[in-house]
């Protein structure tokens, strides 16, 4: 195993032990990958792994079109998705978990997607304009792996470091595990303040008396 191979193995490991933590990764759900920039392998969590006890023999390297090259077991069985994501950004890391607050916002998402304006969030996402706007990409939940993978291709944008899955996750993306890793908490945050936005608008609407 070369050093690149060990640090990015280490990398996948902390990374899933940090997420399952927050418990956006349970019941084995989620899949997390690295993208070696030279060779142009790619390294994926193996499928069905418990990413909080993931192990080295969790990762699976793969060749660009996603041919097993090394490791035991089956890819992600979203690879496909990954594949595609890969093909169409200059990404380095793709991480994908559901979480109960971007179920909720891709539930109710129309599908221009969902925007997020003048928040200071948005700078994780290199956007540090006082206006600035981003909108996120959703599309539907497709069961066909071949199908999800082309939707997420044609909807992703260059300057929006995700896709949002109907009813499913979020695949977050960046040059790095650390800019993929800071794309994806800042997402999850916006979807969490929106949810709770939308709670004390509906409180403030028809309050409640306790008594």
């Amino acid at each position: 195993m070369s050093d690149f191979e060990r640090r990015t193995v280490d990398t996948l490991i902390g990374v899933a032990g940090e997420l399952a933590t927050r418990g956006w990764l349970r019941a084995t759900s989620g899949n997390l990958s690295v993208k070696d920039p030279d060779s142009g392998r790619i390294y994926i969590t193996r499928s069905g792994s418990d990413k909080q006890r993931l192990t080295p023999a969790d990762v699976l390297t793969l060749s660009a079109e996603g041919n097993i090259l090394a490791g035991v077991g089956k890819p992600s069985f979203e690879t496909p998705v990954h594949l595609a994501i890969y093909r169409h950004t200059s990404s380095g890391a793709v991480f994908h978990v559901h979480t109960v607050y971007n179920n909720l916002v891709s539930r109710y998402a129309d599908d221009m997607g969902v925007r997020f304006h003048d928040h200071e969030m948005l700078k994780a996402l290199g956007h540090w304009q006082e206006d600035a706007a981003v909108t996120l990409p959703v599309v539907p939940n497709f069961a066909h792996i071949p199908q999800l993978a082309e939707a997420v291709a044609q909807a992703v944008n260059p300057r929006v470091p995700a896709v949002l899955l109907k009813k499913h996750g979020i695949y977050a993306f960046g040059e790095t595990a650390d800019a993929a890793l800071r794309h994806l908490e800042a997402f999850e945050f916006l979807f969490e303040w929106l949810c709770l936005d939308r709670l004390s608008e509906a409180a403030a609407r028809h309050p409640v008396t306790l008594s």
